[in-house]
């Protein structure tokens, strides 16, 4: 039995227990639970500042707002869209009834190759949604220039970027909307959350319609909406986690400038460097894995580093394409993806949180040198 203490892939961030309860005391005071309350107001104000962005909508998760997004902007037909992301980006467009279309990934960013999105539009196609993989920002210029050419929307599915900008500027700023996940394994965590970023007043009030089961007043419903508001507790607990969440970045920056020093030179491991001019937020380390020049294959390291109580994460294998949802679509067939399948088939995302301590990096760092 291995006794070696267990070193999982992530750690919330988690706000001060002594700090949090006069804010519980006071949300109990004011009895008002949910719908727009108090925190909530001031977690929205404080993250429109945080992330320079003009408006912002919070949800109780991160996947209803790519669900409330298509909604808001009316998306139908084909969605050109990655097969390498977290299953949620696809399911959002499956629970609209919209068809999603896989296109393959570039190989240095594992975002959605802009280069390969001309060929797979079709007269149905309505929109883009790309994902900014592991933080790292997408070619938002050449994705812009396709969707103005070709009349489309673009949704960035955005949950691995929070504070992540290009040049001092957000990449939230891009696109028609963007969504944020405020899940707990997140950089930024409310325990479960999200948000919905847009560029205007009318969309913001009209995805505070949608998000409120479509009322625009005590008897009026302007839409078929959903349910997907954040309660005062998370909100609350959202505020205090935003006064520590540069810190937290900069721990994590610290554990991916050793991570990346130690392995850099390890043949047959490829780490992935830091872009110039972007402000990463370190929300993942991803390793990928070269089987011939390292001598075993990722199963096998993945493996062994969970025998020594190591948990790294296979992010994101398999493809959304090989579930049984998405397999039989004519763009999820493995020749239409070889880049996706191949950077699948290699990676594994090592433990990354700002609470990795000295020893622990060093046990993650000589298992993959051994």
């Amino acid at each position: 039995m291995n006794m070696e203490k267990q070193i999982t892939v992530t750690s919330p961030l988690l706000p001060s227990l002594e700090e949090f309860i006069p804010y519980l005391r006071d949300i109990w005071d004011r009895k008002w639970l949910t719908n727009n309350g108090h925190y909530h107001q001031l977690l929205e104000k404080a993250l429109a500042e945080y992330l320079k962005v003009p408006y912002i909508s919070l949800f109780t998760n991160g996947t209803l707002p790519l669900i409330t997004a298509l909604q808001a902007l009316r998306i139908t037909g084909e969605v050109i869209t990655t097969p390498y992301s977290f299953v949620a980006t696809t399911h959002s467009l499956w629970w609209n009834g919209i068809k999603p279309v896989f296109v393959d990934i570039d190989p240095e960013t594992c975002n959605i190759d802009p280069e390969k999105i001309e060929a797979a539009i079709t007269p149905k196609t309505t929109a883009i949604m790309p994902v900014h993989v592991y933080g790292k920002p997408c070619d938002m210029e050449k994705i812009q220039s396709i969707a103005d050419k070709y009349g489309l929307k673009v949704i960035y599915d955005a949950a691995h970027a929070f504070g992540v900008e290009v040049n001092g500027k957000s990449v939230l700023e891009a696109g028609d909307m963007s969504t944020l996940s405020f899940h707990a394994t997140k950089v930024y965590n409310t325990v479960e959350g999200g948000a919905l970023i847009c560029h205007d007043e009318q969309t913001k009030q009209r995805i505070d319609y949608l998000k409120n089961f479509g009322f625009a007043g005590e008897t009026t419903v302007i839409a078929p909406g959903i349910n997907g508001k954040m309660d005062e507790v998370r909100a609350a607990y959202g505020l205090l986690n935003l006064k520590q969440v540069d810190t937290a970045i900069e721990a994590r920056r610290q554990v991916a400038a050793k991570y990346r020093e130690e392995l850099r030179d390890v043949p047959g491991i490829w780490v992935m460097e830091d872009m110039p001019g972007v402000r990463h937020n370190y929300s993942y380390f991803p390793i990928f894995v070269d089987a011939e020049q390292y001598g075993m294959t990722r199963d096998e390291l993945y493996a062994r580093m969970k025998e020594r109580n190591v948990l790294g994460r296979r992010y994101f294998y398999p493809l959304i394409s090989e579930f049984s949802t998405y397999r039989g679509l004519d763009s999820a067939r493995p020749e239409n993806l070889p880049v996706a399948h191949r950077i699948a088939d290699s990676v594994i995302c090592l433990p990354m949180y700002s609470g990795l301590e000295t020893e622990e990096l060093e046990r993650i760092l000589n298992l993959i040198r051994q």
